[in-house]
């Protein structure tokens, strides 16, 4: 019988959240600052997660002995309705999709198209931005992230109609359920804000997805779009079941392919107006890189401190910031035990700011990110998750990121309508504040 090391620390909780009550992340950091590094428990009155941030322990839930952590229960179950059993999901289903939606997020093939997503995100962004007009920033990114990945991805399977409709229904889905990510106590039969929003939104996304999946199956899946590869892939697999296999894999992915990258995105701007030094020498280099031109990927290798700063971006906001397990079997962590059927709670965000791994873990930093720099710990930092589950996207997202940011900064120059830090709201993902605004200025070349 496993025996702990040291009694388990427990650390009050609810009054975080409490006094922390219109930016609930800040409850987390500050239980994961006192923390620091070990596993304690968090007394949420009758729930009580273990918080997992150390490295160390980090590898051993999400690689080591990942089966016995899988993703239900707290932040999973609400979501259930949105994410379905396919790529987002544990055991035979995930295992299943990994294996057809592997193929469209190699390196390999994320290359083959980044040509084209250059010339994609050009063409939006001119057609997006009103130089000296103020404008939501979540969605003025949203505007450029989801079209792009819809037209690489999904051809003409999804008009513009749709990406019209999929857009604020994703953008209500991820957030309309964040009061029960902080209150996983409360039953699901007892009413809570979000609960209808988030039914209309899954709604909404059904209904423009389950027609082209019919549309791809009455043509035996022909053609080379994300569609017609996933109806091939499941055409063993007939009627509604197979109709609801697709829609899963098919929303998980536009999810991880577009939620992510546009959240993450929404952060570089209130981090340049923040680091006028960081944004000098990122200013610098996508003029004496990229000048007047549009961007491609040729461009890509000699954005050396533009690449930093998206991993810097990733490192203090990424967007999965809160990533639960519930534990099958009884487990020993950091030699303390974990009981079977509890949750613990993984957040790169917090771990990504240990004062023990990180320097100035506050700080947004490029250098750390430096041709050469080498890290204390392998999983000191797992923006994409880490294990059998990392995120499948993260070779597109480090394609489209520079492609955008570069694309905008070769004509504009940011200016954020905000007063005071930029701080995050609650959702799955990691959001700025709501209705965040700029304003892009045409550069001024002589």
């Amino acid at each position: 019988m496993a025996i702990d090391a040291a009694p388990t620390r427990t650390l009050p909780f609810l009054r975080k959240l409490t006094r922390h009550a219109r930016i609930p992340v800040n409850a987390f950091e500050e239980a994961g600052t006192q923390a620091n590094g070990d596993l304690v428990r968090l007394h949420m009155g009758p729930f009580r997660p273990y918080l997992v941030t150390h490295p160390d322990h980090v590898q051993h839930v999400l690689a080591r002995n990942q089966p016995n952590y899988v993703r239900e229960g707290m932040f999973w179950d609400p979501l259930a309705p949105l994410l379905g059993e396919g790529i987002l999901s544990d055991g035979d289903s995930w295992a299943e999709s990994r294996r057809i939606l592997q193929p469209l997020f190699t390196a390999k093939y994320v290359n083959s198209l980044a040509e084209r997503m250059a010339e994609i995100i050009t063409e939006l962004i001119d057609e997006t931005v009103v130089p000296g007009r103020p404008f939501d920033v979540a969605k003025g990114v949203s505007a450029i992230v989801h079209p792009t990945i819809v037209r690489l991805f999904f051809g003409a399977k999804i008009s513009v109609a749709d990406i019209n409709r999929l857009v604020p229904a994703y953008d209500v889905a991820v957030t309309a359920k964040a009061i029960r990510l902080v209150m996983p106590f409360v039953p699901d039969q007892f009413p809570m804000p979000g609960d209808q929003p988030f039914k209309k939104a899954i709604k909404a996304i059904d209904e423009v997805v389950y027609p082209r999946i019919r549309q791809a199956r009455m043509t035996d899946g022909e053609g080379d779009d994300v569609v017609s590869r996933l109806v091939k892939a499941r055409e063993d697999i007939a009627g509604a079941e197979g109709e609801r296999r697709i829609r899963d894999d098919l929303v998980a992915m536009h999810g991880a392919s577009t939620e992510t990258s546009a959240t993450a995105l929404t952060w570089a701007w209130p981090v340049l107006q923040a680091y006028p030094q960081v944004a000098a020498k990122l200013y610098e280099e996508v003029e004496r890189v990229v000048g007047d031109d549009p961007v491609t990927t040729s461009h890509l290798p000699d954005l050396v401190y533009l690449r930093m700063f998206v991993q810097e971006l990733l490192r203090l906001y990424p967007p999965g910031w809160i990533l639960p397990r519930k534990a099958l079997q009884k487990d020993v962590v950091g030699g303390v035990t974990v009981e079977a059927g509890s949750t613990v709670m993984l957040s790169p965000y917090l771990t990504h700011r240990l004062p023990r791994f990180w320097d100035r873990p506050l700080e947004f930093d490029p250098e750390r990110f430096a041709p050469g720099e080498e890290r204390s710990h392998r999983y000191a930092y797992w923006p994409f998750g880490a294990g059998p589950h990392v995120c499948l996207g993260q070779h597109l997202f480090m394609m489209e990121a520079p492609l955008l940011i570069a694309g905008i900064l070769r004509k504009y120059r940011p200016v954020v309508h905000h007063d005071g830090p930029v701080t995050p709201r609650l959702a799955s993902s990691l959001r700025p504040v709501a209705g965040l605004s700029m304003t892009l200025v045409p550069v001024e070349r002589r």
